[in-house]
Protein backbone atom coordinates (compact mmCIF):
# COMPACT_ATOMS: atom_id res chain seq x y z
CA UNK A 1 0.00 0.00 0.00
CA UNK A 2 2.93 2.36 0.85
CA UNK A 3 4.82 1.26 -2.53
CA UNK A 4 1.28 2.91 -4.04
CA UNK A 5 0.94 6.13 -2.18
CA UNK A 6 5.02 6.39 -3.33
CA UNK A 7 4.03 6.39 -6.81
CA UNK A 8 0.67 7.88 -6.85
CA UNK A 9 2.89 11.27 -5.37
CA UNK A 10 5.45 10.83 -7.85
CA UNK A 11 2.58 10.60 -10.87
CA UNK A 12 0.73 13.69 -9.01
CA UNK A 13 4.48 15.37 -8.91
CA UNK A 14 5.34 14.71 -12.66
CA UNK A 15 1.72 16.24 -13.62
CA UNK A 16 2.31 19.37 -12.06
CA UNK A 17 5.54 19.81 -13.69
CA UNK A 18 3.91 18.82 -17.11
CA UNK A 19 1.68 21.26 -16.50
CA UNK A 20 3.85 23.89 -14.92
CA UNK A 21 6.14 23.38 -18.33
CA UNK A 22 3.16 23.74 -20.57
CA UNK A 23 2.17 26.71 -18.22
CA UNK A 24 5.78 28.52 -18.25
CA UNK A 25 5.63 28.45 -22.12
CA UNK A 26 2.33 29.96 -22.51
CA UNK A 27 2.97 32.87 -20.25
CA UNK A 28 5.95 33.01 -22.17
CA UNK A 29 3.98 33.16 -25.36
CA UNK A 30 1.41 35.56 -24.57
CA UNK A 31 4.74 38.09 -22.78
CA UNK A 32 3.64 38.22 -19.34
CA UNK A 33 6.73 38.38 -17.56
CA UNK A 34 4.85 38.61 -14.11
CA UNK A 35 3.35 35.15 -14.79
CA UNK A 36 6.70 34.17 -16.60
CA UNK A 37 8.72 34.92 -13.03
CA UNK A 38 6.12 33.21 -10.68
CA UNK A 39 5.65 30.14 -13.01
CA UNK A 40 9.60 29.93 -13.19
CA UNK A 41 9.76 29.79 -9.54
CA UNK A 42 6.95 27.04 -8.99
CA UNK A 43 8.50 24.82 -11.30
CA UNK A 44 12.14 25.23 -9.74
CA UNK A 45 10.67 24.36 -5.93
CA UNK A 46 8.80 21.38 -7.42
CA UNK A 47 12.14 20.02 -9.31
CA UNK A 48 13.80 20.36 -6.69
CA UNK A 49 11.48 18.81 -3.87
CA UNK A 50 10.54 15.86 -6.72
CA UNK A 51 14.66 15.39 -6.67
CA UNK A 52 14.36 15.52 -2.58
CA UNK A 53 11.38 13.19 -2.87
CA UNK A 54 13.03 10.47 -5.62
CA UNK A 55 16.49 10.77 -3.75
CA UNK A 56 15.56 9.96 0.26
CA UNK A 57 14.04 7.00 -0.74
CA UNK A 58 17.28 6.14 -2.65
CA UNK A 59 19.58 7.42 -0.08
CA UNK A 60 17.74 5.00 2.99
CA UNK A 61 18.00 1.81 0.49
CA UNK A 62 21.98 2.84 -0.26
CA UNK A 63 22.21 2.94 3.69
CA UNK A 64 20.57 -0.29 4.11
CA UNK A 65 22.49 -1.89 0.96
CA UNK A 66 26.02 -0.41 2.63
CA UNK A 67 24.95 -2.39 5.95
CA UNK A 68 24.16 -5.57 4.28
CA UNK A 69 27.43 -5.54 1.98
CA UNK A 70 28.99 -5.04 5.61
CA UNK A 71 27.52 -7.42 7.28
CA UNK A 72 26.68 -4.69 10.02
CA UNK A 73 22.96 -5.94 11.11
CA UNK A 74 23.10 -3.86 14.48
CA UNK A 75 22.00 -0.86 12.51
CA UNK A 76 18.87 0.50 13.53
CA UNK A 77 17.15 2.77 11.28
CA UNK A 78 15.01 5.76 12.94
CA UNK A 79 11.19 4.49 12.38
CA UNK A 80 9.62 7.80 14.64
CA UNK A 81 10.90 10.61 12.08
CA UNK A 82 10.93 11.20 8.41
CA UNK A 83 8.37 11.60 5.68
CA UNK A 84 5.38 8.61 6.27
CA UNK A 85 6.93 6.31 3.13
CA UNK A 86 10.70 6.75 4.35
CA UNK A 87 9.20 5.43 8.04
CA UNK A 88 7.22 3.04 6.63
CA UNK A 89 10.37 1.68 4.45
CA UNK A 90 12.94 2.05 7.39
CA UNK A 91 10.28 -0.25 9.11
CA UNK A 92 10.72 -2.78 6.74
CA UNK A 93 14.69 -2.59 6.88
CA UNK A 94 14.78 -2.80 10.76
CA UNK A 95 12.59 -6.06 10.00
CA UNK A 96 14.74 -7.47 7.97
CA UNK A 97 17.99 -6.90 9.95
CA UNK A 98 15.64 -8.41 13.42
CA UNK A 99 15.61 -12.22 10.85
CA UNK A 100 19.11 -11.87 10.02
CA UNK A 101 20.22 -11.50 13.33
CA UNK A 102 17.67 -14.27 14.56
CA UNK A 103 19.37 -16.36 11.31
CA UNK A 104 22.60 -16.03 12.44
CA UNK A 105 22.07 -16.23 16.67
CA UNK A 106 20.68 -19.72 15.67
CA UNK A 107 23.06 -20.59 13.38
CA UNK A 108 25.73 -19.58 15.80
CA UNK A 109 24.14 -21.58 18.56
CA UNK A 110 24.01 -24.77 16.33
CA UNK A 111 27.93 -24.14 15.24
CA UNK A 112 28.66 -24.35 18.69
CA UNK A 113 26.74 -27.27 19.60
CA UNK A 114 28.26 -28.68 16.83
CA UNK A 115 32.16 -27.59 17.89
CA UNK A 116 30.99 -28.84 21.19
CA UNK A 117 29.60 -32.21 19.80
CA UNK A 118 33.00 -32.68 17.59
CA UNK A 119 35.15 -31.64 21.26
CA UNK A 120 33.64 -34.09 23.74
CA UNK A 121 33.89 -37.55 20.49
CA UNK A 122 36.84 -39.40 20.72
CA UNK A 123 37.94 -38.66 16.95
CA UNK A 124 40.19 -36.46 15.70
CA UNK A 125 38.69 -34.60 12.74
CA UNK A 126 40.19 -31.55 10.03
CA UNK A 127 39.12 -29.91 7.76
CA UNK A 128 41.48 -28.00 5.42
CA UNK A 129 42.11 -25.97 2.02
CA UNK A 130 43.59 -28.49 -0.41
CA UNK A 131 44.93 -25.67 -1.97
CA UNK A 132 46.50 -23.25 0.64
CA UNK A 133 46.85 -25.58 3.44
CA UNK A 134 44.67 -24.02 5.74
CA UNK A 135 43.32 -25.54 8.49
CA UNK A 136 39.16 -24.53 8.03
CA UNK A 137 38.49 -26.41 11.39
CA UNK A 138 40.21 -28.92 13.55
CA UNK A 139 39.81 -30.36 16.91
CA UNK A 140 41.71 -30.86 19.96
CA UNK A 141 41.57 -34.54 19.96
CA UNK A 142 43.15 -34.61 16.69
CA UNK A 143 46.20 -32.67 17.38
CA UNK A 144 46.19 -34.87 21.14
CA UNK A 145 46.51 -38.06 18.82
CA UNK A 146 49.32 -36.64 16.45
CA UNK A 147 51.03 -35.55 19.66
CA UNK A 148 50.87 -32.26 17.69
CA UNK A 149 49.59 -28.42 18.98
CA UNK A 150 47.17 -26.29 17.53
CA UNK A 151 48.09 -25.17 14.12
CA UNK A 152 46.80 -23.14 11.48
CA UNK A 153 48.52 -24.54 8.32
CA UNK A 154 49.02 -28.12 7.50
CA UNK A 155 52.76 -27.07 6.40
CA UNK A 156 53.64 -26.85 9.65
CA UNK A 157 53.05 -30.80 10.27
CA UNK A 158 55.45 -31.26 7.05
CA UNK A 159 58.60 -28.71 8.06
CA UNK A 160 58.50 -30.83 12.00
CA UNK A 161 56.90 -34.45 10.76
CA UNK A 162 57.71 -35.07 6.93
CA UNK A 163 56.69 -38.79 7.37
CA UNK A 164 53.84 -37.73 9.13
CA UNK A 165 52.10 -34.96 7.12
CA UNK A 166 53.19 -37.69 3.96
CA UNK A 167 50.58 -40.48 5.75
CA UNK A 168 48.12 -38.32 7.20
CA UNK A 169 47.72 -35.59 4.50
CA UNK A 170 49.43 -36.40 1.30
CA UNK A 171 48.28 -40.16 1.21
CA UNK A 172 44.49 -41.10 0.20
CA UNK A 173 42.21 -43.36 2.54
CA UNK A 174 38.87 -43.36 0.85
CA UNK A 175 37.72 -46.62 2.60
CA UNK A 176 38.28 -46.69 6.39
CA UNK A 177 42.11 -48.03 6.82
CA UNK A 178 44.06 -48.58 9.97
CA UNK A 179 47.71 -47.49 9.93
CA UNK A 180 50.76 -47.72 11.86
CA UNK A 181 52.07 -44.34 13.11
CA UNK A 182 55.63 -43.38 14.63
CA UNK A 183 54.85 -40.47 17.34
CA UNK A 184 58.12 -39.88 19.15
CA UNK A 185 59.18 -42.91 20.88
CA UNK A 186 56.20 -45.52 19.80
CA UNK A 187 53.93 -46.79 17.24
CA UNK A 188 50.02 -46.45 17.47
CA UNK A 189 47.24 -48.08 15.25
CA UNK A 190 44.54 -45.17 13.67
CA UNK A 191 41.92 -45.91 11.47
CA UNK A 192 41.66 -43.22 9.25
CA UNK A 193 39.40 -41.79 6.47
CA UNK A 194 39.17 -39.02 4.34
CA UNK A 195 37.04 -37.13 1.89
CA UNK A 196 37.23 -34.13 -0.53
CA UNK A 197 34.40 -31.67 -0.57
CA UNK A 198 33.72 -28.68 -2.97
CA UNK A 199 32.69 -25.36 -1.25
CA UNK A 200 32.12 -22.66 -4.04
CA UNK A 201 35.62 -22.71 -5.91
CA UNK A 202 37.51 -24.20 -3.01
CA UNK A 203 38.18 -28.04 -2.56
CA UNK A 204 38.48 -28.80 1.29
CA UNK A 205 39.89 -32.15 2.46
CA UNK A 206 38.25 -33.60 5.69
CA UNK A 207 40.19 -36.15 7.26
CA UNK A 208 39.02 -38.39 10.56
CA UNK A 209 41.31 -40.54 12.34
CA UNK A 210 40.75 -42.83 15.88
CA UNK A 211 43.38 -44.21 17.77
CA UNK A 212 42.43 -47.83 17.82
CA UNK A 213 45.17 -49.05 20.22
CA UNK A 214 43.06 -47.97 23.38
CA UNK A 215 39.94 -49.88 22.19
CA UNK A 216 42.16 -52.97 20.89
CA UNK A 217 43.87 -53.05 24.28
CA UNK A 218 40.57 -52.86 26.09
CA UNK A 219 38.68 -55.46 24.29
CA UNK A 220 42.20 -57.90 24.02
CA UNK A 221 41.62 -57.14 27.98
CA UNK A 222 38.26 -57.57 28.86
CA UNK A 223 38.57 -60.93 26.27
CA UNK A 224 41.77 -62.45 28.42
CA UNK A 225 39.77 -61.72 31.95
CA UNK A 226 37.18 -63.69 30.53
CA UNK A 227 39.31 -66.36 29.06
CA UNK A 228 41.41 -66.78 31.98
CA UNK A 229 38.91 -66.87 34.64
CA UNK A 230 37.04 -69.82 32.55
CA UNK A 231 40.30 -71.31 31.95
CA UNK A 232 41.52 -70.75 35.60
CA UNK A 233 38.02 -72.73 37.01
CA UNK A 234 38.17 -75.64 34.49
CA UNK A 235 42.14 -76.31 35.17
CA UNK A 236 41.35 -75.75 39.36
CA UNK A 237 38.53 -78.18 38.70
CA UNK A 238 41.00 -80.81 37.60
CA UNK A 239 44.00 -80.27 39.58
CA UNK A 240 42.58 -80.05 42.71
CA UNK A 241 41.09 -83.29 43.12
CA UNK A 242 44.55 -84.77 41.23
CA UNK A 243 47.03 -83.01 43.96
CA UNK A 244 44.33 -84.49 46.94
CA UNK A 245 44.64 -87.73 45.66
CA UNK A 246 48.27 -87.79 44.75
CA UNK A 247 48.71 -86.49 48.55
CA UNK A 248 46.45 -89.10 50.03
CA UNK A 249 48.35 -91.64 48.30
CA UNK A 250 51.94 -90.05 48.78
CA UNK A 251 50.75 -90.86 52.00
CA UNK A 252 50.00 -94.02 52.35
CA UNK A 253 52.72 -95.56 50.72
CA UNK A 254 54.83 -93.16 53.37
CA UNK A 255 53.16 -94.66 55.52
CA UNK A 256 54.15 -98.87 54.32
CA UNK A 257 57.08 -97.57 53.70
CA UNK A 258 57.56 -96.76 57.66
CA UNK A 259 56.07 -99.34 59.14
CA UNK A 260 54.94 -102.22 56.85
CA UNK A 261 53.62 -104.26 59.14
CA UNK A 262 50.86 -101.90 60.73
CA UNK A 263 50.05 -99.95 57.56
CA UNK A 264 49.64 -102.56 54.84
CA UNK A 265 49.59 -101.25 51.36
CA UNK A 266 46.18 -101.96 49.25
CA UNK A 267 47.41 -102.21 45.90
CA UNK A 268 44.03 -102.38 44.51
CA UNK A 269 43.47 -98.50 46.42
CA UNK A 270 46.74 -97.44 44.45
CA UNK A 271 45.52 -98.81 41.25
CA UNK A 272 42.46 -96.91 41.57
CA UNK A 273 43.91 -93.64 42.40
CA UNK A 274 46.58 -93.63 40.30
CA UNK A 275 43.28 -94.67 37.95
CA UNK A 276 41.74 -91.56 38.54
CA UNK A 277 44.67 -89.41 38.47
CA UNK A 278 45.28 -90.47 34.96
CA UNK A 279 42.18 -89.69 33.92
CA UNK A 280 42.15 -86.69 35.21
CA UNK A 281 45.02 -86.03 33.56
CA UNK A 282 44.19 -86.70 29.92
CA UNK A 283 41.10 -85.02 30.66
CA UNK A 284 43.54 -81.70 30.96
CA UNK A 285 45.08 -82.76 28.13
CA UNK A 286 41.98 -83.11 26.56
CA UNK A 287 41.07 -78.99 27.41
CA UNK A 288 44.65 -77.81 26.52
CA UNK A 289 44.09 -79.40 23.21
CA UNK A 290 40.42 -78.11 23.02
CA UNK A 291 41.64 -75.14 23.35
CA UNK A 292 44.27 -74.95 20.54
CA UNK A 293 41.39 -75.82 18.03
CA UNK A 294 40.95 -71.94 18.66
CA UNK A 295 43.82 -71.54 17.09
CA UNK A 296 43.90 -73.54 14.51
CA UNK A 297 41.17 -72.05 12.10
CA UNK A 298 43.34 -69.16 10.73
CA UNK A 299 42.79 -68.88 6.90
CA UNK A 300 40.10 -70.26 4.22
CA UNK A 301 39.60 -72.24 1.36
CA UNK A 302 36.99 -70.22 0.08
CA UNK A 303 34.87 -71.25 -2.97
CA UNK A 304 31.44 -70.61 -4.73
CA UNK A 305 28.74 -72.97 -4.06
CA UNK A 306 25.17 -72.76 -3.67
CA UNK A 307 23.57 -72.20 -0.76
CA UNK A 308 21.03 -75.14 -2.13
CA UNK A 309 23.68 -77.48 -2.21
CA UNK A 310 25.52 -76.44 1.27
CA UNK A 311 21.99 -77.46 2.50
CA UNK A 312 21.68 -80.96 0.58
CA UNK A 313 25.12 -81.89 2.10
CA UNK A 314 24.02 -80.83 5.41
CA UNK A 315 20.38 -82.40 5.22
CA UNK A 316 22.10 -85.98 3.64
CA UNK A 317 23.90 -86.08 6.94
CA UNK A 318 21.79 -84.79 9.82
CA UNK A 319 18.36 -85.61 9.01
CA UNK A 320 18.35 -89.11 9.93
CA UNK A 321 19.63 -88.84 13.37
CA UNK A 322 17.33 -86.34 14.02
CA UNK A 323 14.29 -88.04 12.92
CA UNK A 324 15.38 -90.60 14.81
CA UNK A 325 14.89 -88.61 18.16
CA UNK A 326 11.03 -87.41 16.74
CA UNK A 327 12.39 -84.22 15.95
CA UNK A 328 11.01 -82.74 12.89
CA UNK A 329 13.67 -80.71 10.40
CA UNK A 330 12.77 -78.33 7.51
CA UNK A 331 15.65 -77.13 5.08
CA UNK A 332 14.07 -73.81 3.09
CA UNK A 333 15.57 -71.31 0.65
CA UNK A 334 14.24 -68.34 -0.58
CA UNK A 335 15.89 -68.94 -4.12
CA UNK A 336 18.04 -72.12 -5.83
CA UNK A 337 20.16 -69.25 -7.32
CA UNK A 338 21.32 -67.83 -3.66
CA UNK A 339 24.89 -68.75 -3.79
CA UNK A 340 28.01 -68.28 -1.30
CA UNK A 341 31.58 -67.44 -1.26
CA UNK A 342 32.35 -69.42 1.67
CA UNK A 343 35.03 -72.59 3.27
CA UNK A 344 32.46 -75.12 2.46
CA UNK A 345 33.69 -77.44 4.92
CA UNK A 346 34.26 -74.63 7.97
CA UNK A 347 30.50 -73.67 7.02
CA UNK A 348 29.73 -77.26 7.14
CA UNK A 349 30.78 -77.35 10.54
CA UNK A 350 29.58 -74.19 11.81
CA UNK A 351 25.71 -75.96 10.69
CA UNK A 352 26.30 -78.72 12.23
CA UNK A 353 27.07 -77.56 15.52
CA UNK A 354 24.43 -75.06 15.59
CA UNK A 355 21.86 -77.86 14.81
CA UNK A 356 23.48 -79.72 17.45
CA UNK A 357 22.58 -77.33 19.45
CA UNK A 358 19.03 -77.11 18.60
CA UNK A 359 18.37 -80.91 18.48
CA UNK A 360 19.85 -81.10 23.05
CA UNK A 361 17.35 -77.97 23.40
CA UNK A 362 14.51 -79.72 21.78
CA UNK A 363 15.02 -83.09 23.65
CA UNK A 364 12.30 -82.70 25.76
CA UNK A 365 10.35 -80.93 23.81
CA UNK A 366 6.97 -83.11 22.78
CA UNK A 367 6.60 -81.34 19.32
CA UNK A 368 9.93 -80.43 18.53
CA UNK A 369 11.09 -78.77 15.40
CA UNK A 370 14.33 -77.46 13.77
CA UNK A 371 13.91 -75.06 10.11
CA UNK A 372 17.06 -74.18 8.82
CA UNK A 373 15.92 -71.18 6.04
CA UNK A 374 18.38 -69.54 3.88
CA UNK A 375 17.49 -65.97 2.20
CA UNK A 376 18.67 -63.03 0.95
CA UNK A 377 18.05 -59.54 2.74
CA UNK A 378 17.15 -55.74 1.53
CA UNK A 379 20.99 -55.28 1.52
CA UNK A 380 21.65 -57.71 0.16
CA UNK A 381 22.96 -60.28 3.00
CA UNK A 382 22.41 -63.71 2.45
CA UNK A 383 21.42 -64.89 5.58
CA UNK A 384 20.93 -68.78 7.26
CA UNK A 385 19.10 -68.83 10.12
CA UNK A 386 18.58 -72.47 12.31
CA UNK A 387 15.69 -71.90 14.29
CA UNK A 388 14.45 -74.78 17.27
CA UNK A 389 11.15 -74.30 19.33
CA UNK A 390 13.34 -75.93 22.14
CA UNK A 391 13.73 -74.58 26.25
CA UNK A 392 16.15 -71.51 25.02
CA UNK A 393 19.04 -69.72 26.63
CA UNK A 394 18.15 -67.68 29.59
CA UNK A 395 19.12 -64.26 29.01
CA UNK A 396 21.57 -64.02 32.46
CA UNK A 397 24.16 -66.28 30.11
CA UNK A 398 23.18 -65.14 26.54
CA UNK A 399 26.17 -63.01 26.40
CA UNK A 400 28.34 -65.22 27.19
CA UNK A 401 27.42 -68.15 25.14
CA UNK A 402 30.50 -67.13 22.57
CA UNK A 403 33.10 -66.72 25.21
CA UNK A 404 36.00 -69.46 24.53
CA UNK A 405 34.94 -72.77 27.27
CA UNK A 406 32.09 -70.92 28.75
CA UNK A 407 28.99 -73.84 28.64
CA UNK A 408 25.68 -74.26 30.84
CA UNK A 409 25.69 -78.68 29.74
CA UNK A 410 27.13 -80.97 31.99
CA UNK A 411 29.26 -82.50 29.42
CA UNK A 412 30.15 -79.55 27.19
CA UNK A 413 33.79 -78.27 26.31
CA UNK A 414 32.25 -74.77 25.61
CA UNK A 415 33.97 -74.28 22.48
CA UNK A 416 31.68 -75.22 19.94
CA UNK A 417 30.21 -71.66 19.60
CA UNK A 418 33.24 -69.85 20.10
CA UNK A 419 34.92 -71.67 17.24
CA UNK A 420 31.80 -70.99 15.23
CA UNK A 421 32.34 -67.06 15.70
CA UNK A 422 35.67 -67.39 14.94
CA UNK A 423 35.15 -69.00 11.65
CA UNK A 424 32.33 -66.35 10.83
CA UNK A 425 34.77 -63.94 11.42
CA UNK A 426 37.34 -65.05 8.71
CA UNK A 427 34.58 -64.62 6.28
CA UNK A 428 34.00 -61.10 7.16
CA UNK A 429 30.52 -61.86 8.38
CA UNK A 430 28.79 -62.78 12.20
CA UNK A 431 26.87 -64.50 14.03
CA UNK A 432 24.16 -63.24 15.59
CA UNK A 433 21.34 -65.22 18.18
CA UNK A 434 17.71 -64.45 19.04
CA UNK A 435 16.24 -66.72 22.44
CA UNK A 436 13.00 -66.53 24.54
CA UNK A 437 13.33 -69.19 27.43
CA UNK A 438 11.13 -72.32 26.71
CA UNK A 439 10.04 -70.72 23.83
CA UNK A 440 13.26 -71.38 21.67
CA UNK A 441 16.15 -70.06 19.66
CA UNK A 442 17.13 -68.57 16.52
CA UNK A 443 20.77 -68.43 15.37
CA UNK A 444 21.64 -66.02 12.46
CA UNK A 445 24.75 -66.75 10.20
CA UNK A 446 25.43 -62.86 8.06
CA UNK A 447 27.08 -63.16 4.79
Amino acid sequence: MNFKGYIFRLFLRILLLVALILTLGYTIYIKQSVYVALTSLALLYLIINTYSFVKRRFVAMDDFFEAVKYRDFSRWFPEDRGPKDIRFLYTGFNEINRTIKEINSQNEAQYVYLQKILEMVDIGIIAYNLESGDVLWSNDYFGETLGMPSFKNIRFVENRKPELFNTIFETYHREPDSISVALQNEKIKVLISDTVFQVDDDAFKLIVIQNIDDTLNKNESEAWKKLLSVMTHEIMNSIAPISSLADTLQRNVQLNLDDPSEHQLELEDLNSGIKTIKNRSEGLLKFAKTYRSLNKVTHLNLQRIKVLELFKNIQLLMEPSIKAKNIAVDFKISSPKLELDIDTHLIEQVLINLILNAVDACKNKADAQIKIQASQSPTRDIMIKVYDNGSGIPQDILENIFVPFFTSKATGSGIGLSLCKQIMLLHKGRIVVNSIENEGTVFSLVF
